[in-house]
C-alpha cells in the first residue's frame, strides 16, 4: 500500500475564501484615482493659478490619487486619516513654491512678518485649492458610486 497524501484537519469541508478583486483590477483603480485626482487638480489649477502651477498641482494629485485609493482599502472609515493625506500632500506641495522675499527678513522681524504674511497665506491658498479640489471630487464621486450601488434615492418633496 502506498501512502495517500493527507489533507489537514482545518481544510476539511471549510469554505474558499471569498474571492475579491484581482491584483491587476486593484492595479487599475488605483491608475484611475490617481488620474482622477491628477487631472483634477490640474484642471483647477489651470482655472486658479495658470500652466506651471497647474502643473504642479496635477503630479501632487496623482500621488494624492495614488496614497488615497491605498489608504481607503486598508481603512475606509478613518476620516482623520484622510484628511490628514490631503493635509501631507498639500504640504509636500507648498514645499515646490518659490520663495516670495530674501531671508533672512528685516531686523524687525514682527514687523516684516506681519508685512509678508497676507502674500504668503494667498500664495498657499491659491496653491492648495487644486488639491483640495481634487480630494472632493475623488471623494465625492466615491460616495455617488456608493450610494448608487446601495439604491440612495433623494427625498421627494411635496
Amino acid at each position: 500500500m502506498g501512502a495517500t497524501p493527507t489533507q489537514p484537519a482545518s481544510s476539511v469541508g471549510a469554505a474558499a475564501p471569498p474571492a475579491g478583486p484581482s491584483r491587476a483590477e486593484l492595479r487599475l483603480r488605483s491608475v484611475a484615482w490617481a488620474l482622477a485626482a491628477g487631472l483634477s487638480a490640474l484642471g483647477l489649477g489651470l482655472l486658479i493659478s495658470g500652466l506651471e502651477a497647474s502643473l504642479r498641482a496635477g503630479g501632487c494629485g496623482f500621488f494624492y490619487g495614488l496614497l488615497a485609493f491605498h489608504l481607503q482599502r486598508v481603512d475606509p472609515d478613518d476620516t482623520h486619516l484622510q484628511a490628514g493625506l490631503v493635509g501631507a500632500v498639500c504640504g509636500i506641495h507648498s514645499l515646490g513654491l518659490p520663495p516670495l522675499m530674501a531671508w533672512p527678513l528685516a531686523p524687525p522681524l514682527a514687523e516684516s512678518l506681519a508685512r509678508v504674511a497676507p502674500a504668503v497665506m494667498m500664495v498657499f491658498i491659491r496653491a492648495w485649492l487644486p488639491l483640495i479640489g481634487a480630494a472632493l471630487v475623488l471623494h465625492g464621486s466615491q460616495a455617488l458610486a456608493r450610494s448608487g450601488a446601495t439604491g440612495w434615492r433623494p427625498a421627494r418633496r411635496s
